[in-house]
């Protein structure tokens, strides 16, 4: 990853984070069929603070599937209480989508309930250097919301797509390749699709290490599946038009850096007018700091191609 994006993403991501939030303050809490297409289905939204990542669960006849694990426990923890007075039953499997701390980090909370916690091989291989990357960026900041400064891995369900049972639900979780993140799992269940942060739903997208290219491959895997209902990384769920929406996204990021014509290293003056063209045609998107490390990966993958070296004068 470039250090002059990492040192700025850094900076800008303590400047949107100064101020703490509340309790409950910017939470949003949903667990009704209209919001998401089964009362089965719960979402928990963490307040601003903390990024606004969205985490689920899947309601059995004996108990819950959390959907990933949330940035910090603190938050993790009013997923956790929503859910059990909501219907009642304890937790009693968690699945991490891809290798993002938001994904992975409450992974040692959730075990700690005695719960199993699962990926699959691929997510998990990258899961050690996302957290060493990360934490020195987090923990100091998130402190006070226990983020974990070690390392607790989740458990590795296989290499290949596969049904998980929990709780009296079955679920299929598809091994999928690089996208925002080097590696993917989406969870399949009854017509819904929860799909981590290759969909972003009113947010700019979060990116690490993974590959512009290879994540509109996955956007196509996963409108092939004919989800009903989509559940995103962030923000609120809909139908398969969010995956249409974000295919758009992406679209535009790419011609936006293409519009610059890269080659070489990137100049503060063309990464503005960039920043400036994508967050001008999706005003709606919140977080436009994410699209740091989305477009520095964009243009270096734009800068190596060869008919970018051919372009050159």
């Amino acid at each position: 990853m470039n250090s002059a994006i990492v040192t700025s993403l850094v900076a800008v991501l303590g400047l949107a984070c100064a101020a703490p939030r509340t309790a409950e303050d910017g939470h949003w809490f949903s667990s009704s069929a209209q919001e998401q297409g089964d009362e089965r289905v719960g979402e928990y939204i963490s307040g601003q603070w903390s990024f606004k990542t969205a985490s689920y669960w899947i309601e059995g006849p004996e108990g819950l599937i959390l959907i990933d694990t949330q940035l910090v426990p603190t938050a993790l923890r009013k997923k956790l209480r929503f859910a059990e007075n909501k219907t009642g039953k304890k937790v009693k499997l968690a699945i991490v989508l891809h290798p993002s701390p938001d994904r992975f980090n409450g992974t040692a909370w959730v075990k700690g309930l005695g719960v199993p916690v699962v990926t699959s091989e691929q997510v998990l291989a990258r899961i050690p250097e996302t957290h060493e990357r990360w934490w020195p960026v987090f923990f100091e900041k998130y402190a006070t919301s226990l983020y974990p400064r070690t390392l607790t891995l989740p458990d590795s369900f296989g290499r290949g797509t596969t049904e998980l049972s929990a709780g009296g639900v079955t679920v299929k979780a598809h091994v999928l390749g690089a996208g925002c993140s080097p590696a993917h799992v989406a969870v399949e269940w009854e017509g819904h699709l929860f799909v981590g942060d290759l969909v972003a739903h009113g947010s700019h997208s979060w990116f690490d290490n993974g590959h512009t290219e290879a994540w509109l491959q996955r956007l196509d895997e996963l409108r092939a599946l004919k989800p009903r209902w989509v559940h995103p990384g962030r923000g609120r769920p809909g139908g398969p038009e969010l995956i249409d929406q974000q295919r758009e996204y992406l679209r535009a990021v790419i011609d936006a850096v293409a519009e610059e014509q890269p080659r070489g290293a990137y100049t503060q003056e063309s990464f503005t007018r960039i920043m400036d063209a994508v967050v001008h045609r999706h005003p709606e998107r919140e977080f436009p700091h994410f699209l740091r490390l989305l477009l520095g990966a964009e243009w270096a993958r734009q800068a190596a191609m060869p008919s970018s070296a051919s372009a050159a004068p």
